[in-house]
C-alpha cells in the first residue's frame, strides 16, 4: 500500500545479552505480519465463539444446574490468569507458535517437544471436529449424519454424503490459508462479526420472551443440585473452558501483527473478558426461559426430543421460528470460522516445532505467501483421519481441553525461569505480584486436568506416551536433532507422571473415586507447588537462554519484511 508509514521498531525485541548478528539472506518466504489489532483480537474471539456456545449452555446445566453460571465466572477467571502469563510471554517474544516456543527459550528442546506434541494434537482435533458438529447441525436441511446410541449417549456420525461435505469443508480452510494470513484476516473479520452479532441476540430475545426467575431454585436440589463437584467438573468436561481456549490465537499469531506490545495483551486479555461476559449472560438467559417441565425430573435428565439444537429448540418453544433459523444458520457459520482458524494455528504449531529443531524442518517451509503449506497439509490429512466416528461431542471435547490445557501449563513456568535468569530483560508487558499469578496459572491448568476425569484423560496420557515414542523414532530417523536438554526439561516426566497418577486416584469424580474430590484438589494444588518451583530451579543456564533468544530474535528480524512500497 503506498504511502504505509513502517513500524519496525514496535516489532523488535532484545531481550538476550548477545548481540545476536543478522541472519543471512534466505529465499525462504517468513511469515508475514499483516494483522492488526481488530485482525488479532477477531481471531481470538472467532475462535472462542465454536460449536462450545451451541453446546455448552445445555451440558453445564445438566450437570451444574443453575450453578452454571457460577461455572462460566470460574471458568472465565482461571482462563484469565493463564492468559495474563502468556501475556507477558508473547509481548516479550512475539513470534508465531509461542506457545511451543517459550518452553524451548527456558527449559530446552525435550520439554518444548512434549508441549508442541501435546498443543498440536489438541489443535488439529479441533478443525475436523468444528466441521463435524456444523454438519450435525445442516443435518436439518440434507442427511450429513445419522443418530446412534452408544452407552446411552446420542452419537451423531457422517453419511456418505457428509464425508464429502467435510472433505470439502477442510479442504476450503486449507485453501484460504495457502493464500495468507490477510484473506484470513479478511474472512474472519466478517464472520466473527456475525457471530456476536446472533449471540447477543440470542441472549436479548431470551431475556425479553420468557424469564422464570423460580427456574434458579426450584428444581430437584436447588441452585446447587450437584454440590460444588458440579461446579467445578461441569467447568472441565461441560464446554466451559473449552469454550475459552481460542484466547492462544492472540499468542500464536503475534509473529504475524504488526504491534505486539499493544495488540497481544489487548487481544488476549480482552477476547476472555468480552466471551465471558457473554457466556454467562447466555447461561442466565437459558435457564430463565426453560419452562418448569423441561426439568422436573432433575437438571440431569434436561434434553429436547427431536431438535439439533438446544438453543434452537428453546427458541422453538418460545415462538420464535425466526430465531430458531437463524441458529441453524450460526450452527454451520460458527464452528466453521472456528475450523478455519485452528487450521491456521495448526500449521503455525507444527511450523514452530520444526524452528525448534524438534520436528522434521520440512514443516518449517513456506510458500510465496509466507504460509507453511507443508504444515497445512499435514493438518489436512490428520483432520481427515479425525473423522472416522467418534463418541459424543462431549467426550471429545474433554480431550481436547485436557490437552490443550496440559499444553499451556509450560509457559508460567517459563515466566517464573526468566523472571529469575533475566530479571531486567524488557518486558512490554508485566504480570504483577512477583511468582503468584503463574503459580496461580500452573495450579489451574493442573486442577483443569484433573477435573477433565480419568476417562479422558487416560487416552490423554497414552497420546503422550505415543509422543514419546515419536520423538526417539524421529532422532534414530535424524529428524529431530540433540542436544534435548534433558536435565532443564527432567521436570517434565515426573511432572506428567504424578499428574497421571493424581487423575487415577481422582477417577471420574464421583461415588467410586479412590480419593475423595476435596483431597484430589488439595493434594494437586501442593502436588503443582512443588513441580513448580523443582523446574524454575532447574531452569537452563543463562547462556542457553542466551542462544534460544537469538535464534528466536533472528526469526523476529527475518519476520519483519518490510512493507511493500
Amino acid at each position: 500500500m503506498r504511502g504505509r508509514r513502517r513500524t519496525a521498531p514496535q516489532r523488535r525485541f532484545r531481550v538476550s545479552s548477545l548481540d545476536g548478528a543478522a541472519a543471512p539472506h534466505t529465499d525462504q518466504p517468513e511469515l508475514r505480519r499483516h494483522v492488526g489489532l481488530i485482525g488479532l483480537l477477531f481471531a481470538s474471539v472467532g475462535s472462542i465463539i465454536g460449536s462450545g456456545w451451541l453446546f455448552g449452555a445445555m451440558n453445564a446445566a445438566k450437570q451444574a444446574g443453575p450453578a452454571a453460571m457460577i461455572s462460566w465466572a470460574i471458568g472465565m477467571v482461571m482462563i484469565l490468569i493463564i492468559a495474563l502469563v502468556y501475556s507477558e510471554l508473547g509481548t516479550m517474544f512475539p513470534v508465531s507458535g509461542g506457545v511451543v516456543r517459550f518452553p524451548h527459550i527456558a527449559f530446552g528442546s525435550f520439554s518444548s517437544y512434549l508441549a508442541g506434541w501435546i498443543l498440536w494434537i489438541a489443535c488439529a482435533t479441533v478443525a475436523p471436529i468444528e466441521v463435524e458438529a456444523a454438519l450435525q447441525y445442516a443435518t436439518k436441511y440434507a442427511p450429513f449424519t445419522t443418530e446412534h446410541m452408544v452407552n446411552g449417549d446420542k452419537v451423531h456420525t457422517l453419511t456418505t454424503l457428509g464425508y464429502i461435505s467435510a472433505v470439502i469443508l477442510m479442504a476450503l480452510f486449507v485453501l484460504i490459508n495457502y493464500f495468507g494470513v490477510k484473506w484470513f484476516e479478511k474472512i474472519n473479520t466478517i464472520l466473527v462479526w456475525w457471530k456476536l452479532l446472533i449471540i447477543t441476540v440470542v441472549i436479548i430475545a431470551f431475556l425479553f420472551a420468557q424469564f422464570h426467575g423460580s427456574n434458579f431454585t426450584s428444581g430437584k436440589g436447588g441452585f446447587m443440585p450437584f454440590g460444588w463437584e458440579g461446579v467445578f467438573t461441569s467447568i472441565a468436561t461441560s464446554g466451559i473452558v473449552f469454550s475459552f481456549l481460542g484466547f492462544r490465537q492472540g499468542i500464536e499469531l503475534a509473529g504475524e501483527t504488526d504491534n505486539p506490545k499493544r495488540n497481544v495483551p489487548i487481544t488476549v486479555i480482552g477476547s476472555v473478558v468480552l466471551c465471558g461476559l457473554l457466556y454467562i449472560g447466555l447461561q442466565v438467559a437459558f435457564i430463565g426461559a426453560l419452562n418448569g417441565g423441561d426439568f422436573a425430573k432433575g437438571w440431569d435428565a434436561l434434553d429436547f426430543k427431536d431438535s439439533f439444537g438446544p438453543l434452537a429448540a428453546v427458541a422453538t418453544t418460545l415462538g420464535m421460528a425466526w430465531l430458531a433459523y437463524l441458529l441453524y444458520a450460526d450452527a454451520i457459520v460458527s464452528p466453521g470460522d472456528t475450523g478455519l482458524i485452528y487450521t491456521t494455528v495448526t500449521s503455525r504449531v507444527s511450523y514452530a516445532m520444526a524452528r525448534n529443531g524438534n520436528a522434521p524442518r520440512a514443516l518449517a517451509k513456506t510458500n510465496k505467501n509466507g504460509v507453511p503449506f507443508i504444515s497445512l497439509v499435514v493438518a489436512f490429512v490428520v483432520g481427515l483421519i479425525v473423522f472416522l466416528p467418534f463418541p459424543s461431542w462431549q467426550q471429545l471435547v474433554g480431550f481436547i481441553t485436557s490437552a490443550t490445557v496440559l499444553s499451556f501449563a509450560s509457559g508460567p513456568l517459563v515466566v517464573g525461569a526468566l523472571r529469575r535468569t533475566k530479571p531486567n530483560a524488557p518486558r512490554p508487558f508485566r504480570c504483577p505480584g512477583g511468582d503468584v499469578l503463574p503459580l496461580l496459572a500452573f495450579i489451574c491448568s493442573n486442577l483443569i486436568v484433573i477435573w477433565s476425569t480419568w476417562t479422558i484423560n487416560f487416552k490423554l496420557f497414552i497420546t503422550v506416551l505415543l509422543g514419546l515414542v515419536l520423538l526417539a523414532v524421529m532422532s534414530a530417523m535424524g529428524h529431530a536433532k540433540p542436544p534435548f536438554e534433558w536435565k532443564s526439561g527432567a521436570w517434565m516426566l515426573p511432572w506428567l507422571g504424578g499428574l497421571a497418577i493424581l487423575s487415577y486416584l481422582a477417577g471420574d469424580l464421583d461415588d467410586k473415586a479412590i480419593m475423595s474430590f476435596g483431597w484430589s484438589c488439595l493434594l494437586t494444588v501442593i502436588f503443582s507447588v512443588a513441580v513448580y518451583y523443582f523446574a524454575v530451579m532447574n531452569r537452563l543456564p543463562e547462556e542457553r537462554m542466551d542462544t534460544h533468544i537469538a535464534e528466536i530474535e533472528r526469526e523476529a528480524a527475518l519476520e519483519d519484511d518490510p512493507m511493500p512500497a
